[in-house]
């Protein structure tokens, strides 16, 4: 892993998701560049590993479907951090395998609960921080399913849909306040997500890469954290790709 060392100097983030995967990774890569982290997520067992081994200086486990909960946890790590400089949000869940006329109510409503809702909640809870501070860097993570849609898979392609809509919202509301939101659209990479998944599923997703091969991991940790630095001046409400040229637009 290539690092910048100095690049996040006295900034602050929060990562959720951050106890494993690509929060973890954009995590421990903020760390090594200088900043201070606060990682949010459901599973309190490994969110106690991760603490450790990203150099954390703050934790909270939680479920970021519960929108009080969110509140409580922007306003606890704010208080932890000395504030708010940055939010990664890659916390999500793929959902079922099946199709739309089969696809289960419950991991429907779930999919929306965590990747569209949680993203929401967290959004509209730590923006109001950084408006404040005259400063922020959002990164929503969706997904290359959200521009083209994955069979068997229409939670999931039509939460992260629903991701770039809002960030493109968002990134427009804040333009021109010291603030930028743009979203992230990877093609299916090395994580422990894809545990969630039948092989037949990921082979699909490979299938349709044309380099051939699943993304790594740092590979999208590395363009998240240029998202979230100062670099990133003057691109908001849009969407940078990882995808090995699976999406082109």
């Amino acid at each position: 892993m290539s690092v910048y060392p100095g690049r996040f100097e006295g900034r602050t983030a929060i990562v959720t998701g951050g106890a494993s995967g690509l929060g973890k990774a954009v995590a421990q890569r903020i760390v090594a560049e200088g900043g201070t982290v606060s990682l949010w997520d459901l599973n309190a067992e490994a969110l106690g590993a991760a603490k450790a081994e990203v150099g954390a200086a703050h934790i909270r486990a939680i479920d970021v479907s519960d929108h009080a909960a969110v509140a409580a946890a922007a306003q606890a790590s704010r208080e932890a951090l000395g504030g708010i400089d940055i939010l990664v949000a890659s916390a999500g869940i793929t959902g079922a395998t099946a199709p739309v006329w089969e696809y289960p109510i419950d991991s429907w409503q779930r999919v929306f609960d965590i990747n569209v809702n949680g993203l929401f909640y967290c959004c509209r809870a730590i923006v109001p921080f950084m408006l404040e501070a005259g400063y922020g860097r959002i990164v929503n993570v969706a997904s290359v399913a959200g521009k083209e849609g994955n069979p068997n898979a229409s939670a999931y392609s039509a939460s992260k849909a629903a991701v770039i809509g809002l960030t493109k919202s968002l990134g427009k509301e804040l333009a021109g306040k010291g603030v930028i939101a743009n979203a992230l659209t990877p093609a299916t990479f090395e994580s422990p997500i894809l545990a969630q998944l039948p092989q037949s599923q990921v082979d699909y997703m490979r299938s349709k890469i044309p380099m051939g091969r699943l993304g790594e991991v740092e590979e999208s940790a590395a363009m998240i954290c240029f998202m979230a630095s100062e670099e990133c001046s003057f691109t908001t409400a849009s969407t940078f790709d990882t995808s090995g040229g699976r999406t082109t637009f």
